[in-house]
């Protein structure tokens, strides 16, 4: 057998083929929705996965208002920041969060996803979210996919 046929191929950034994606995020559950999202920007998806490498596509959410989240979650559910100054914690639920910024509770589920270090900051810039159907990415003639 000749073990030299079989070489592992590694992608950077010359190589690597990234397309763009649009997810329909209507009836979809928060999180079900946001891993399989946070898996397409990784690039895990794709045969050529390489951990150190930008090597995912370009995801557009649309409907992001219509997202569904299970149980008594849209009321219990917290999400705290904190405003640098003493007493200034802050909590927000998704149900408040989605009245006032529709796409945030997606992109903080995806991002919580993602990893925390600078390639994971670099792959957060691949996401875009909208509330609505339409979106301005038309030029790049992206691909509908279903999850």
């Amino acid at each position: 057998m000749n073990t030299l046929s079989y070489k592992t191929v590694s992608a950077n950034a010359k190589t690597v083929n990234k397309q763009w994606v649009v997810v329909d995020a209507q009836g979809e559950i928060l999180g079900r929705l946001s891993s399989k999202i946070a898996m397409i920007i990784r690039g895990k998806n794709k045969p050529e996965y390489t951990p150190h490498v930008d090597c995912g596509d370009n995801v557009i959410v649309i409907n992001a208002d219509k997202i569904k989240l299970t149980g008594n979650k849209m009321n219990d559910k917290q999400y705290v920041s904190y405003t640098g100054y003493p007493g200034g914690q802050r909590f927000i639920s998704p149900k408040e969060l989605l009245a006032k910024h529709p796409t945030r509770v997606v992109e903080k589920a995806v991002r919580g996803m993602l990893p925390k270090t600078k390639l994971g900051a670099k792959l957060y810039t691949n996401l875009f979210v909208y509330a609505g159907t339409e979106h301005p990415h038309a030029a790049q003639s992206p691909k509908t996919i279903t999850l």
